[in-house]
């Protein structure tokens, strides 16, 4: 629970570390700057209560995401949007309370004056005082987190926490009006009562109080104490205001409190708010917090409204005829704009229903925020373009970068795969995997939203870009990144919720963060696997050379498809050459069959990168036979993810090396693939790939894998 009401500036998006955070208590402070965009990353909460601060901007989707969300209260600030239309449904157990009044979008008498004064009987009936004034019941059963407007909207009140009325048959004495104190409204956090439509100009307004729960002084639950602070407009008027204190201990006395304030906008505000002081769960829950038994305001001038109520006015049967008739014309207008509507976005209100029904919603930000993010998706913010659409650079209000990835529409199929896919990926969390922040599933625009890594992808640090190289990755951050790749696709493997198969497990899918902590990117677009079972994939998603054989030639897909891939990367990162990397006229053409050789010799430390002039030999041979392993021919002989790492570690011994792999064909190709976060691709024009992998017609007698069959890259 995080309460504050003397805080100033913008809300720390890293609240979203606290997992545990139920209550986000901000109310009448100095807020300012937006709700966080990542606020729905606060699984956790149950109450927000951000109302009168200086907050501006749209509130974010998210907020409504969250499943354990009673209570949420923003009135009073400066914000923009509307809500989702599904916040109204019957079943949605959500409290908005102040919008419908309070919310300056939401007017309520709001610009004029009506009346003058109003009189409220505090958690009981209507009753008439010895003066002749008449206090309006306020005797509705409320919940923990509610609002109520009277009948003819002279006043409204809002609350957080337990709002019960209390009553006792004790009659106080020092007053004539004994009657209003048997009854009172009580709340465990804050208590807020609200003149409407009032004329301008100066009030006296009057609280009365008495403590009808806390009862004796000689008595267990006597010992219990209440302070709680008094606002009235906004500003302090009582600080740790006791009410047993103030008639000196006794129970039996009632307190009358009057205070001045100044009416502007028309409306006025009295706020009861508990800070946490006195008993909380001793002696008894419920002898805390704030308790009123009467609240009233008169005006200190001489009133020119009515204080009552605006009249209908009445109508001829002529102008009712009339009305009737061209209400009819109206209503047959409008049902067919309705109808038209309803077919139109009937599409739209599917796809909201079909994420309302899921039981862990993914964490969804608005179209507008990732346009302003991205400035508009300017080129210059550009980052790269895969298989499955364009990604950008942006900035988030909260001050986060991202990276978007807008899904094109030829690259999708269906709202199904795009649900899923978040679905599963929101719940895969690991420092070495891309963190997906949310999506956006607006009307046609489909979206993810991903940690920004500002190192670009592993082949350009490796391979250089643009004919130069941003980056020198020495060789003990060379074996971190291969051990944090391999730490990572265990991780998708055998301890996510749900096995998951890359399937393009490549450099150019490895991203590093500031401090060169290498996070693999794309996973969530692989798919989901049962590990009980094999699969046999009719789509081939992938890049030439890292392709497992099984599955480039007959698309049989394991996780053991990864440890290939894996396999590949990490002689790479020793080499400091591409896989790709084909040199007709070296005897040493392909990287997988030079390696082999130069073990077979045991003079496998001569491929090592020639740029690297430190390097500890043991790691060395360690990462060589590891790389070796687990691209052998056979599936069933590469190791699992988990033994990788092991071995990687240092904590097991590396297996013996079973033989070389007879899978060595002479393929003659050109791999223009790169990180669809770090840089541009030049599209393929080809018609037989989706992918920007090209094959070049084998020589006669060469190994022929997979002709005719595309090769995806699976982005």
């Amino acid at each position: 629970k995080i309460l504050g009401t003397r805080l100033s500036g913008p809300i720390p998006s890293s609240f979203s570390n606290l997992t545990s955070l139920r209550e986000l208590l901000f109310r009448n402070s100095n807020i300012t700057g937006t709700i966080p965009s990542n606020i729905g990353e606060y699984s956790s909460l149950q109450q927000v209560d951000l109302s009168f601060n200086k907050l501006h901007g749209p509130i974010p989707a998210s907020l409504f995401n969250l499943n354990q969300l009673t209570h949420l209260d923003v009135s009073y600030n400066d914000l923009s949007g509307s809500l989702p239309s599904w916040v109204s449904l019957p079943n949605l157990k959500l409290v908005l309370p102040g919008l419908k009044c309070l919310q300056k979008n939401f007017p309520c008498n709001r610009g004029k004056g009506i009346y003058s004064d109003f009189s409220i009987n505090c958690g009981g009936p209507q009753i008439r005082s010895v003066s002749g004034a008449i206090f309006e019941r306020e005797n509705e059963d409320l919940g923990s987190a509610s609002f109520v407007v009277s009948d003819i909207q002279r006043w409204a009140a809002s609350s957080v926490g337990i709002y019960a009325g209390r009553s006792n048959n004790i009659w106080v004495i020092n007053t004539v009006d004994a009657e209003i104190f048997q009854t009172a409204r009580h709340s465990s956090s804050s208590l807020r009562y609200y003149g409407l439509g009032l004329e301008n100009g100066g009030y006296t307004v009057t609280l009365q109080f008495a403590e009808i729960d806390i009862l004796g002084s000689n008595t267990w639950k006597g010992l219990g104490r209440r302070p709680f602070d008094i606002y009235v407009q906004g500003r302090l008027v009582e600080k740790d205001f006791d009410i047993r204190r103030t008639t000196g201990d006794t129970t039996v006395q009632a307190v009358r409190r009057e205070y001045k304030a100044i009416v502007s906008e028309n409306y006025l505000e009295i706020h009861l708010f508990w800070a946490g002081k006195g008993s909380f769960s001793v002696p008894i829950i419920g002898t805390y917090g704030p308790l009123i038994s009467a609240v009233s305001a008169k005006p200190d001038f001489t009133p020119t409204v009515a204080n009552r109520p605006p009249q209908r006015k009445k109508f001829g049967t002529g102008t009712i005829v009339g009305a009737i008739l061209g209400l009819g014309l109206l209503s047959i207008l409008f049902v067919g704009v309705v109808i038209f509507i309803i077919r139109k976005s009937r599409k739209r209100y599917t796809d909201d229903e079909e994420l309302l029904s899921m039981d862990v919603k993914p964490y969804t930000f608005t179209y507008s925020e990732l346009k302003s993010a991205t400035q508009d998706f300017d080129p210059s913010n550009k980052l790269g373009e895969g298989g499955f659409g364009s990604v950008y650079k942006g900035n988030l209000s909260d001050g986060r970068e991202i990276a978007v990835k807008v899904l094109s529409v030829g690259s999708r199929h269906g709202k199904g795969q795009f649900v899923a896919e978040i679905v599963t990926i929101s719940t895969v969390l690991h420092r070495n995997l891309v963190k997906l922040y949310g999506c956006c599933y607006e009307g046609d625009h489909r979206l993810l939203v991903y940690e920004y890594l500002p190192n670009g992808s592993l082949d350009h640090a490796l391979f250089g870009h643009g004919g130069k190289k941003t980056l020198h990755l020495d060789w003990s951050t060379r074996f971190e990144i291969c051990l944090g790749v391999a730490r990572g696709l265990a991780y998708l493997h055998t301890e996510a919720s749900v096995c998951i198969v890359h399937r393009d497990v490549k450099a150019s899918n490895i991203l590093l963060d500031s401090k060169l902590v290498p996070k693999v990117s794309d996973f969530g677009l692989a798919r989901l696997y049962d590990d009980k079972q094999t699969h046999i994939s009719t789509r081939v998603a992938g890049t030439i050379g890292y392709l497992a054989p099984e599955y480039a030639m007959r698309g049989h897909l394991t996780e053991k498809t990864d440890v290939y891939a894996f396999g590949v990367v990490a002689l790479e990162l020793t080499s400091g050459r591409k896989i790709s990397d084909v040199r007709p006229d070296d005897e040493n053409n392909y990287l997988l069959e030079w390696a082999w050789n130069l073990h077979e010799k045991s003079l496998e430390v001569e491929i090592i990168d020639h740029e690297l002039t430190e390097c500890n030999m043991v790691e060395v041979k360690r990462m060589i036979r590891v790389a070796l392993l687990c691209t052998q021919t056979s599936h069933a002989s590469r190791p699992p993810m988990s033994k990788v790492v092991a071995m990687l570690s240092g904590d097991v011994e590396v297996t013996d090396v079973i033989s070389k792999p007879q899978y060595q064909p002479d393929w003659k190709f050109d791999d223009t693939s790169s990180s669809s976060f770090s840089s541009f691709q030049t599209k393929d024009t080809s018609t037989s790939s989706s992918s920007s992998t090209k094959f070049v017609t084998p020589k006669q007698g060469d190994f022929k894998p997979m002709l005719g069959v595309k090769i995806n890259e699976g982005r």
